[in-house]
């Protein structure tokens, strides 16, 4: 394995590297305040009570490792608030957390959660396409997992890039119900014998969309349930850097083979629609003072109606003047008027909007 890659400003903060021990005294160790996002799918505590088969009497390869085992809620309950505590203690001030799970242990976790100092920001219902039936026949078929997600504390500045998931959602605002396929066919990753290597693995759609949604490329993220790597192998293809902590060596065996495959995207692959409030200012001035525009050019509404430019920036038609937004407005008898989507020029016998000069600029400033 490589050697660790140390986060520039922290002390051994490893760096795409998968730690081998337990969690809480892993994570004790690690520098505060230096990951970004944490993604934790800790142990369901399923509480199953026998075998379980399906109609053909065969038996269903369920959860039933030591690691998912606790004497009782109590003990779970203050496994949960340990390594909370831990994770929040290496959140940067700025950091969430996601945390996924089932009945059997969110809603123990999400009272962990807040008497932890952490801030409910939404609970997410992953629905799965394709659930495992309920073989007993004595419950509902449980087709549904909850994630929380949560700032560092009430009021904490946290990545969301909102335009980002709603270009996912062709358009529309991402709701907090998300239906995804549990893991299937070639992404179910199988150990040496052909036997599924974990019990829980998650798709890696369930993380491109926490990822893509509320990290940035080159953030730190940690898993400190890192089983066969499902948040690394995702986190490295869209170049965020991976903290994995495991304690099981045949997961970090199957973990370390699966991330040496992935390659990294490029960097305009990695880029991401950002929001409109996000972009910087361009003052319509700007436009003239660069020649863009000239004083004395006319803009068009989409009625025809005109607008000459003047020399500090503002505009006048027949009848009114003041910048492009209250010219708008004032023809339009609006409250308001967004002018860079409303005005248009004319080149070479073609109206095109003067939101495409701003965009020009906006770009200049990227580079």
């Amino acid at each position: 394995m490589a050697a660790p890659t140390l986060l520039q400003g922290a002390d051994m903060l490893p760096l795409d590297e998968i730690l081998a021990g337990d969690c809480i005294e892993v994570m004790n160790r690690l520098p505060e305040s230096s990951v970004d996002l944490i993604f934790a799918d800790p142990p369901y505590n399923l509480q199953l009570r026998g075998d379980l088969h399906r109609p053909d009497n065969s038996r269903v390869d369920a959860v039933d490792d030591a690691w998912d085992q606790f004497d009782s809620f109590k003990v779970y309950d203050q496994f949960t608030r340990t390594w909370l505590k831990a994770a929040r203690r290496l959140l940067k001030p700025g950091g969430a957390i996601w945390v996924i799970g089932s009945y059997h242990n969110i809603f123990r976790v999400g009272t962990a959660l807040q008497d932890a100092g952490f801030w409910i920001l939404n609970d997410v219902v992953w629905r799965k396409s394709n659930p495992m039936p309920n073989f007993r026949g004595k419950r509902l078929t449980n087709a549904h997992e909850t994630m929380i997600w949560a700032s560092k504390a009430e009021g904490a500045k946290y990545t969301f890039n909102y335009e980002a998931l709603k270009e996912l959602n062709e358009g529309t605002q991402m709701r907090s119900d998300w239906v995804l396929p549990i893991c299937s066919g070639h992404e179910r990753l199988k150990d040496d014998q052909g036997i599924k290597a974990h019990p829980t693995q998650k798709p890696e759609a369930l993380l491109h969309r926490v990822l893509v949604g509320t990290t940035h490329p080159g953030d730190v993220v940690l898993d400190p349930f890192f089983g066969t790597g499902t948040t690394g192998a995702v986190a490295k293809l869209l170049g965020r850097h991976y903290i994995g902590i495991e304690r099981e060596e045949s997961y970090r065996k199957v973990a370390a083979k699966r991330l040496a495959q992935v390659r990294p995207l490029g960097a305009e692959a990695l880029q991401i629609t950002q929001s409109k409030r996000a972009a910087p200012r361009v003052p319509f001035g700007q436009l003239v003072e660069r020649g863009l525009l000239r004083p004395g050019e006319v803009l068009v509404n989409p009625r025809g109606q005109a607008a000459k430019v003047r020399v500090d920036g503002s505009v006048v038609s027949a009848e009114h003047r003041g910048s492009i937004h209250q010219v708008g407005a004032a023809l339009e008898n609006a409250p308001s008027c967004n002018g860079w989507t409303y005005w248009q020029f004319r080149r070479e016998g073609r109206l095109i909007p003067i939101d495409i000069l701003r965009q020009q600029i906006r770009a200049e400033m990227h580079d």
